[in-house]
């Protein structure tokens, strides 16, 4: 207490109280002024990685049969990748399963048969061969082409200059509307936060059947595009 009869709050911006007992002041600390901008940035990257999903579809109306059937192709199309320098270690199972098939009639179902399916996963490192592998594997008696699928093999390098470049697009668009403001701002950001990134746009072939004597339009690998987008928010230190 001093002598006036009034307590004293020093080290609080020397603020001198009101009469003793009373309420303690109460201090607001003032949120900051900001400015939050999206920046968004891409990398091109080369198509050097090719995923196949191909297979064996056979249908019988015996089970056994049709399994059967189904695994002596199935091998003879590994063998022949296997045969081109396709490591197996670039070969998976992607989906097997047996499908009991029907047809209406009058109203009625009708037991057709079994289907047996086999679809294989190829990862391919040199994109000029995708073209090859299609066409020994359905000359080895696979007749599903699921989809070919060109990506890159280095996804994060792309993915982090994308990053890069999003970054610094955000910053050139908050300093664009601070100077349209007349403001001042931080140079550092308050805070970045990545936003959700949408699938890279590869090229992508859909779906399809092919005669063992079918050929195969050779693919080409083209580039990629890699997108990145982030939402930044940066302080406004002089209006």
């Amino acid at each position: 207490m001093n002598g006036n009869g009034y307590g004293g709050y020093e080290g609080l911006g020397g603020y001198r109280g009101g009469p003793a007992g009373g309420t303690a002041p109460a201090f607001v600390q003032r949120t900051p002024s900001t400015i939050e901008v999206i920046g968004e940035g891409t990398a091109t990257a080369p198509a050097d990685r090719a995923i196949i999903v191909l297979g064996v579809v056979t249908e019988g109306l015996e089970l056994q049969t049709v399994q059967a059937e189904n695994a002596r192709t199935a091998a003879a199309v590994i063998e022949a990748l296997l045969g081109m320098g396709i490591p197996r270690e670039k070969l998976q199972t992607q989906d097997y399963r047996i499908d009991t098939m029907y047809d209406f009639i009058d109203g009625k179902q009708v037991f057709r048969g079994y289907q047996v399916t086999n679809m294989l996963q190829v990862t391919v490192d040199q994109v000029a061969q995708t073209g090859a592998v299609v066409d020994a594997a359905v000359a080895s008696g696979a007749n599903s082409v699921s989809s070919i699928r060109l990506t890159t093999s280095r996804p994060e390098l792309y993915e982090h200059q994308a990053l890069s470049n999003a970054v610094r697009d955000a910053a050139q668009r908050a300093i664009t509307v601070a100077q349209t403001l007349g403001v001042v701002i931080s140079k550092v950001p308050l805070e970045v936060r990545q936003l959700p990134r949408p699938s890279e746009p590869v090229p992508m072939f859909k779906a399809a059947s092919f005669a063992a004597d079918s050929v195969v339009t050779p693919i080409e690998a083209g580039t990629l595009t890699v997108s990145s987008s982030v939402r930044a928010t940066y302080v406004i230190v002089q209006a």
